[in-house]
């Protein structure tokens, strides 16, 4: 259902190291032709479902795989799917076909009244599963809608899963557990990836945000060229891994220890059935401007060259490290594109935490004022170079009271690499997301967070901050 009103992995709470593992060997897709082959079974992989979508031009899906999702919700169902998206699901060629070229494309439209239409396409098997003590990747070749800037706003095309329990219930989300492959909003140049599951609002997962990650397509951009998107649901390894993948490079993890044991079994102890779809409007498009509006340009595809399901092995999980994983990431292991919450910071002066009533709750961080400071070890920013700093502040300063929020690194001694002002935002409890600039970073580094400011009262909270290209 993707009830992200905040949606934005820079604005999921949970939201926003490697593992060994194997890999499709063709999972690399960004310079094959536009119509690819579906990957060859990897050694120790079998094929459970794929299609290619080879037809004439204009035909509609197979329906003996697939079914079309259509009006404004499920029968009985939330409203606009529960995501607050505008449009109108079609089965109508118009909207979901395939191109004759061995693609499915599926195109928002806008009729002369300035309604949309668009479609979604579910497969009629729901028991995608990993047998037990082995893992299920589910994987597709997509092209996002080809549309960026003022011309893309309100588009919001997906690939991804829901849990079987919710067909016939409806109301059952996030329990039930839902898998986000991809999505994308507003054209820009990056895909998210969520595991949704819990009650919701907030619960273990973080609801309605979910526990997710995002990354950016390269070095095609995510809408000027194809690439694959994957999860992997290893039950082989202890703790149990959902796994996200671009182009076969891992970006985002969530494992089993990162809720409880009865959260996690409601969300995975059933198949699931996967779904495509292009939404127009809704809670994730609102977190970044909102749409569609006159300005948006209908008629851009999102184009699916493939999907496939394999499924590998069985027999039980892999035995357990002597020492249990922690919760939270180890030093050295922190990924500067998702949320690092500034509760687990690794070292501080000055600080106290608090309760917040952000959304998707949690604690905060409080009483910055001039010269404290807080630690992050081993922010892993990668080889393609950072260059914004994102920080969800509140402060109840006085008139006349501001200061900084600086990023250094390594050491405090160091000179910022990026920072911004903040002054009263209306209460210590009123948030705000608010972006910078930073010099280009790669690699990892310790990342510390230093508060400046020309009076020595406090003057900023913070509840969580991450990085972007």
């Amino acid at each position: 259902m993707r009830d992200t009103p905040l949606g934005r992995g820079i604005l999921r709470r949970a939201a926003l190291a490697m593992a060994a593992l194997l890999v499709p060997a063709a999972a690399v897709f960004v310079s094959l032709p536009a119509n690819a082959s579906i990957p060859a079974d990897p050694p120790g992989w079998t094929a459970v479902f794929q299609d290619d979508f080879n037809g004439p031009a204009g035909s509609g899906v197979n329906t003996a795989d697939w079914q079309y999702t259509t009006g404004t919700s499920y029968p009985g169902g939330p409203a606009n799917f529960g995501t607050g998206e505008i449009e109108t699901m079609t089965s109508s060629t118009a909207n979901v076909s395939l191109d004759g070229a061995g693609h499915l494309r599926i195109t928002p439209l806008r009729d002369a009244a300035g309604q949309w239409t668009s479609g979604r396409i579910e497969t009629r098997r729901s028991d995608f599963q990993p047998p037990a003590g082995g893992a299920l990747r589910v994987e597709a070749r997509i092209r996002m809608p080809d549309v960026t800037g003022p011309a893309a706003r309100g588009y919001w095309p997906a690939f991804w899963m829901l849990g079987a329990p919710y067909r016939g219930n409806w109301w059952n989300w996030p329990g039930i557990g839902e898998l986000d492959i991809l999505e994308n909003v507003q054209g820009i140049n990056q895909v998210w990836a969520t595991m949704h599951c819990g009650t919701s609002p907030g619960g273990p997962c973080n609801e309605t945000s979910g526990i997710g990650g995002h990354r950016v397509c390269a070095p095609v951009s995510c809408q000027a060229g194809f690439h694959t998107y994957a999860v992997e649901w290893d039950k082989g390894v202890s703790p149990q891994e959902m796994r996200f993948y671009l182009d076969g490079g891992q970006f985002h993890t969530v494992r089993e220890n990162q809720v409880d044991a009865a959260t996690w079994a409601a969300a995975t102890n059933h198949g699931y059935f996967l779904i495509l779809n292009v939404a127009m409007g809704g809670g994730f498009v609102d977190a970044f401007g909102g749409g569609p509006d006159a300005g948006t340009q209908p008629g851009r595809p999102m184009v699916v060259d493939y999907v496939s399901v394999w499924q590998r092995g069985g027999g039980g999980p892999t035995t357990p490290p002597t020492t249990p994983p922690p919760t939270t990431p180890p030093p050295g292991n922190r990924d500067a594109y998702s949320a690092i919450q500034a509760e687990s910071y690794d070292g501080q002066a000055g600080l106290s935490t608090e309760t917040t009533t952000d959304t998707g709750g949690g604690q905060n961080v409080g009483s910055a004022a001039n010269g404290d400071w807080a630690l992050f070890k081993g922010v892993d920013f990668g080889a393609t170079p950072a260059t914004q700093f994102h920080a969800r502040v509140a402060s109840g300063a006085a008139g006349g009271v501001s200061g900084l929020v600086e990023v250094r690194l390594d050491s405090r001694s160091n000179a910022p690499v990026g920072s911004f002002a903040v002054a009263g935002t209306g209460g210590w409890q009123s948030w705000r997301t608010i972006p910078a600039n930073i010099s280009a970073v790669t690699g990892t580094h310790d990342v510390y967070l230093t508060f400046t400011s020309g009076q020595p009262a406090d003057f900023v909270n913070v509840n969580w901050f991450d990085f972007g290209h």
